[in-house]
């Protein structure tokens, strides 16, 4: 019986890349400082590994940025844009690699970012590959054989990560029509075979592929393609140990391919699909080992060792220990560094924390299932299993999870809970006379940048270095810098720049009850952005209002309108580590009440204009499309409840971003918001084509530039998309306003595409008045 991991976090214990990466950006980090920081996480990832036993230990599961860019990389399927940086010598290959990830505006260039979508069902993002018809590719970056030699010569048993090819090509999208992505196998293929000529010619033995994929719904090419591709591998291959993992679901329909593909391993998720374990067993031929994904890669929660031995000794029983490999179920780029660092009690209670394990407890969690499972059960080992069930126990009879008036309210909320007074078309009426909003009204998503200054304070005040007093008067200056700047610059409907918050989740889930946080429980998102979900733990309920003060300040400042922000219930659930007791419609339902009195309270303060912000709800969809319904019906009951309490002159909007909502515009529809908000630049507004073919009936704002990126588009850039906009969605229905929130961005970029954005939307404005001037002169 053998032990391997799928990937380890790789921004290191203390976000080290976080910071390398931004002072590289900011040309205060030399190249090789940043090497050497990667290089650094790398080793320290391997030793963990190495100490705790491990067999098999991931090399190239490290990133500086994204695992699918560098997949781009190595196969070198760099867009035609980027030719410019690629061949030219003064730019290094990170340059280039950062330039696809967020673009570049230098040195005379002016090159936009790469598209950014959500991996799977996860707040990980990855950089999507961008295929033409007859596509060529060629072995462009080395990193996956430079990263196997490193760990070799570092004496670590080392396993090399790739990307499947077809999930490679399934990951990305066509750039032109009249072709299909998988078309390009037969082209992508020489160079996976190629990498893995180098692979073997410098010694390795085992090669993982992540086929994620083969969990999902999958058509007949894509499983021919499956075939061919493994089947071409192993005649080149005779001698690697071939594992092919997948995860975030079952099998299910693809377990007759995905057993019968020529491999020495086959990995399946126990966690989020543990009934499919009797029907692999049965299915799989007796030259495939199995590999059991029984640790949770997702969540933060302990691992109940007597489960997974139950799964562990049934497939022992069955197989034979031989042909058993016991891991996560999915890489631990999902999770925290080390439950270790939490040493603060006021912060995580010691109660809290005993039900938990981050990565480096999930790594010693799969070693002592292999000695458990193995009959190595020396004291210590023992003590451990004791420890394990005295933790589930407590945590299964404590009373900080349980809240009875909580439980009671969820389960008498009706139909009318979840409804406006009116529908959508005479709501628009009341709104348009009460707010008197011009033709493409300007507003922002939410957040303005937090500078050095802003965190500082935060920190001080944290640490008891700046009194209540003192840090409210600082906050408020910001504010109302913010306010009147937004005036200045014409912006229609303002926002107060949260300078208040940290996260958009970790701020709501710090007022609500239910919630734990961590000092350093941070996750990658995308590239340097980190953050630190909070972990739910128990039945949520609003104590106390969470953001009116704010509001309700930043709206006594000026006569304009200020929307009120808050994160909606789906979203605050997607992105936190959430209590695995019960159903997660039943804990997102909590959470919309709560947010229900929060919306109450602000309209009550004098907010006419709400966002509530769900930009994970097509995350949270399920990979399979045969789930869907079930998701989507509690998902969006969910959003109208917390929506559903206000008066019709009040105007709902929500906000969605980096999400496919082709399969699910009845939906969102359905959710029924005044105006949604949702990222389009990156995509040229393809995005908006569903809209307009749906006839969507509310309004939107499509964002006319990508916040992602630290370039600054052209008031031309954005009037070219509004008028790409005006193409498919009438114009009465148009809003005008960035892809996301602007916390991440520095002032002086913010301020010159703000002030573009404004004379972009009242050039489209004038220009669509001219048209109509025209239209009716000749009628």
């Amino acid at each position: 019986m053998q032990t391997h991991l799928l990937g380890c976090p790789r921004i290191g214990s203390n976000r080290e890349l976080k910071k390398a990466c931004e002072l590289y950006w900011a040309g205060k980090a030399s190249l090789q400082q940043l090497l050497e920081t990667g290089e650094a996480i790398s080793q320290n990832n391997w030793k963990i590994q190495q100490e705790a036993g491990i067999d098999l230990i991931p090399c190239n599961d490290f990133s500086y940025y994204d695992q699918v860019l560098d997949m781009t990389l190595s196969v070198g399927a760099i867009p035609e844009r980027y030719k410019g940086i690629a061949s030219e010598e003064s730019y290094s290959e990170l340059d280039l690699y950062f330039a696809m990830a967020r673009g570049y505006q230098n040195n005379g260039l002016d090159i936009t970012a790469m598209e950014m979508t959500k991996w799977f069902d996860t707040n990980y993002h990855y950089i999507v590959p961008e295929f033409r018809k007859n596509q060529q590719f060629t072995l462009f970056s080395d990193k996956i054989i430079r990263e196997f030699i490193r760990a070799r010569q570092s004496g670590i048993n080392a396993k090399p990560v790739i990307i499947g090819l077809i999930t490679y090509l399934l990951l990305g999208k066509e750039k032109e029509e009249g072709f299909d992505k998988l078309d390009l196998a037969q082209n992508l293929l020489p160079v996976y075979i190629e990498i893995l000529k180098e692979l073997e010619r410098h010694g390795a033995e085992y090669i993982q592929f992540d086929e994620p994929f083969l969990a999902l719904d999958l058509n007949e090419k894509a499983k021919e393609t499956y075939k061919y591709i493994y089947g071409e591998i192993r005649k080149h291959f005779p001698d690697f140990k071939l594992i092919i993992t997948t995860y975030f679901e079952g099998l299910k329909d693809n377990l007759s391919l995905a057993s019968s593909l020529p491999a020495d391993i086959l990995h399946i998720d126990l966690v989020r699909c543990p009934e499919q374990l009797d029907n692999v067993l049965q299915a799989i031929p007796s030259t495939l080992s199995l590999s059991l994904g029984v640790v949770d890669g997702r969540n933060i929660w302990k691992n109940n060792f007597e489960k997974s031995l139950q799964w562990i000794k049934k497939a022992s029983e069955e197989l034979g220990p031989e042909r058993v490999f016991i891991a996560p179920s999915c890489s631990l780029l999902h999770v925290p560094f080390d439950l270790d660092s939490e040493t603060h009690e006021e912060v995580l209670s010691p109660e809290i924390k005993q039900w938990m394990a981050f990565a480096k407890q999930k790594i010693g969690e799969i070693a002592v299932l292999k000695k458990l499972a193995s009959g190595n059960q020396d004291y210590h080992t023992l003590q451990l299993l004791a420890e394990n069930r005295k933790a589930l126990e407590n945590r299964k009879i404590s009373t900080l999870i349980h809240h009875q008036k909580v439980k009671d309210r969820a389960s008498v909320t009706t139909e009318a809970d979840a409804q406006r007074n009116n529908p959508f078309s005479i709501r628009k009426e009341i709104q348009q006379k009460a707010l008197q909003l011009p033709l493409f009204p300007t507003t922002t998503i939410g957040s303005f940048p937090q500078t050095k200054e802003v965190r500082n304070w935060r920190a001080k005040f944290k640490k008891g270095e700046l009194t209540a007093g003192h840090y409210d008067e600082l906050l408020k200056k910001e504010t109302e810098k913010t306010i009147r700047w937004q005036e200045k610059t014409g912006i229609d409907v303002l926002v107060h720049g949260e300078f208040e918050r940290n996260d958009m989740v970790e701020y709501f889930g710090e007022q609500l009850s239910g919630f734990a946080f961590t000092q350093n429980g941070w996750v990658q998102s995308y590239g340097s952005r980190c953050v630190k979900p909070p972990v739910i733990y128990g039945d949520v309920h609003r104590p106390h209002p969470m953001t009116v003060y704010w509001s309700a300040y930043a709206q006594s400042l000026t006569s304009k309108w200020v929307k009120g922000m808050l994160t909606g219930p789906v979203t605050i659930l997607q992105w936190s580590f959430v209590r695995d007791d019960q159903p997660r419609s039943l804990t997102c339902k909590q959470i919309a009440l709560a947010i229900r009195d929060e919306v109450t309270d602000l309209e009550k303060a004098g907010i006419r204009i709400i966002q509530i912000d769900e930009p994970a709800i097509r995350e949270g969809l399920p990979l399979r499309k045969s789930d869907w319904q079930i998701y989507l019906k509690w998902a969006v009951e969910a959003f109208r409840i917390s929506a559903s309490g206000v008066e019709d002159a009040t105007q709902i909007h929500t906000h969605m971003c980096y999400s496919e909502f082709n399969d699910i515009i009845q939906n969102i529809a359905d959710m029924d918001a005044d105006v949604i908000t949702i990222e389009c630049s990156r995509s040229q507004m393809e995005l908006l084509n569903a809209f307009a073919d749906f006839k969507y009936p509310n309004e939107i704002g499509p964002g006319v530039y990508d916040i992602h990126s630290p370039r600054v588009p052209s008031k031309e850039e954005m009037v070219e998309l509004l008028n790409k906009a005006q193409a498919v969605i009438p114009a009465q229905q148009l809003w005008v306003n960035p892809d996301c929130g602007l916390k991440t961005r520095h002032w002086d970029e913010t301020e010159k595409a703000l002030i573009a954005m404004v004379e972009a939307a009242r050039e489209a404005s004038r220009e669509y008045v001219k048209r109509e001037k025209l239209k009716n002169h000749r009628l």
